[in-house]
């Protein structure tokens, strides 16, 4: 497999779906028993609008209606259901286009808040100004097991990553939990920086564009991404060491599947050219992320 995995894709033209913003299209809390509120075939096109993380519209409303308990978490779009789709498998991810609201908001320490307003590619707070790499905090699917889970950490089938590089123009991929998927996103992000360290981003509404696709010649521990400059591999656990070990060794099973490079030799060259970020220390599950840009190594062959 090269940069771009195989992907299965009907004999067909694609199909571009549009979720509405309403109360039977949002959740917030990841479960396989929610009713998919749309069936897509692979490589169909996606376009949703979503809150922001607290359910705060592009007009600065909240939205209502609400439940206290099923939607304590980020207001999500969902689910998809992806014809094909089967436990065990890869769903690619890849994210189009993500269209920040007019504003969001930043929390600090002592209940300090920063409002940001948000116009051609800037965001803008006062004295304060920096450019916009929006991204969606949360695209993943439900945990094992019935139930409702919370859409607070990330997971092995994604969830709440926030990821800063998984901006537009990137694939994503996801092992698959359960047949059809039942993909959701949500919870815009118009700028963060690799940690989150306040545990809030620029936290705004958006639109976003995904098209969804099964990677069929990929098999997945745990997720890892495409960008156009990098290789992305990703590990989560309550321990950050275990997290950089976890984003480690997916790094080394990839580079042996990119490059064909055994194990010892792979661990040899990620010590000089791959480079581990830390995604986040704030979801209770910590994130870390190792990059292999595609011009760090060069290979004579």
């Amino acid at each position: 497999m090269g940069r771009d995995a195989t992907l299965t894709y009907p004999p067909r033209p694609m199909a571009v779906h549009e979720i509405p913003l309403e109360r039977r299209t949002l959740h917030g809390h990841f479960s396989r028993d929610l009713e998919p509120v749309l069936e897509i075939d692979p490589g169909d096109t996606v376009r949703v609008s979503v809150p922001n993380a607290g359910w705060h519209l592009a007009s600065g409303e909240r939205f209502e209606p609400r439940d206290e308990q099923l939607d304590a978490g980020h207001a999500l779009v969902g689910p998809i259901w992806v014809r094909g789709a089967s436990e065990g498998g890869t769903l690619a991810v890849r994210i189009d286009e993500v269209v920040p609201g007019p504003w969001g908001v930043t929390f600090g320490a002592e209940e300090r808040m920063l409002r940001w307003e948000l116009a051609d590619g800037r965001g803008r707070c006062g004295a304060y100004e920096v450019d916009l790499r929006p991204f969606l905090g949360v695209l993943g699917m439900p945990p094992v097991g019935h139930g409702v889970h919370s859409t607070g950490p990330p997971r092995r089938q994604g969830g709440n990553v926030d990821c800063a590089d998984l901006v537009g123009g990137t694939t994503l991929f996801l092992p698959i939990p359960l047949d059809g998927a039942l993909f959701s996103a949500g919870d815009g992000h118009a700028r963060q920086g690799h940690g989150e360290v306040s545990g809030t981003a620029i936290e705004c509404p958006a639109e976003a564009t995904l098209t969804l696709s099964l990677a069929g010649d990929l098999e997945l521990d745990w997720p890892i991404a495409l960008t156009g400059d990098a290789w992305i591999a990703f590990g989560f656990d309550e321990d950050l060491d275990r997290a950089a070990e976890i984003a480690t060794e997916g790094m080394l099973a990839l580079m042996a599947r990119e490059h064909a490079v055994e194990r010892p030799e792979a661990l040899a060259l990620a010590s000089v050219a791959v480079d581990l970020h830390v995604t986040q220390v704030v979801n209770g599950i910590k994130g870390v992320h190792a990059m292999l840009r595609h011009d760090a190594i060069r290979f004579d062959r």
